[in-house]
């Protein structure tokens, strides 16, 4: 099992993402735990392009402080919302034999919802730790809409297990 921190960067993680606190708190604890078990780390970043707050070069485009990776931790940039797209992601855990992702990070409607469908669609079994993806309001939704939305009726049983937190960190 691998765990993907998806887009956990300065421009995108801020205190108006729905449930802040409880995202903060849970992804720290399955970062935390994986590296104790010795389940690899691996970290996306989202590339918009020169000029953009998402680009390599801006304070935004780096991940933000609460989740820094360690010394050697890997991480893929992308340019598009799926992470296994062009990143070389994919073509990494197919080397490494990798058959179970454990996705989190940002922002759900968005890129984790990506990482989800096609993360499944490249034959991975996928998990999705509860209150470890989130989002902020838009046009349509709010972020709790967004979240629940994707998480209890999209994902779950269809794309991925998902699961309480506690759980996911017990099958590191």
């Amino acid at each position: 099992m691998k765990l993907l921190v998806i887009d956990v960067q300065n421009a995108v993680y801020t205190p108006a993402l729905y449930a802040y606190d409880a995202f903060t708190e849970n992804l720290t604890r399955l970062i935390g735990s994986a590296r104790r078990t010795g389940t690899e780390v691996i970290f996306v970043r989202h590339d918009d392009g020169a000029g953009e707050p998402l680009s390599p070069g801006n304070p935004g485009f780096e991940i933000a402080a609460p989740f820094s990776p360690c010394s050697g931790e890997r991480i893929f940039d992308k340019q598009v919302n799926s992470p296994f797209r062009d990143s070389g992601l994919t073509e990494y855990l197919r080397r490494c034999g990798e058959n179970t992702l454990m996705i989190t990070g940002l922002q759900t409607e968005y890129c984790v919802d990506a990482a989800v469908k096609c993360g499944f669609e490249h034959g991975f079994r996928i998990i999705v730790p509860a209150y470890a993806n989130t989002t902020t309001d838009n046009t349509h939704l709010t972020g709790e809409q967004s979240y629940h939305y994707y998480n209890a009726f999209i994902w779950n049983r269809r794309y991925a297990a998902c699961i309480p937190t506690a759980d996911a960190i017990a099958m590191m």
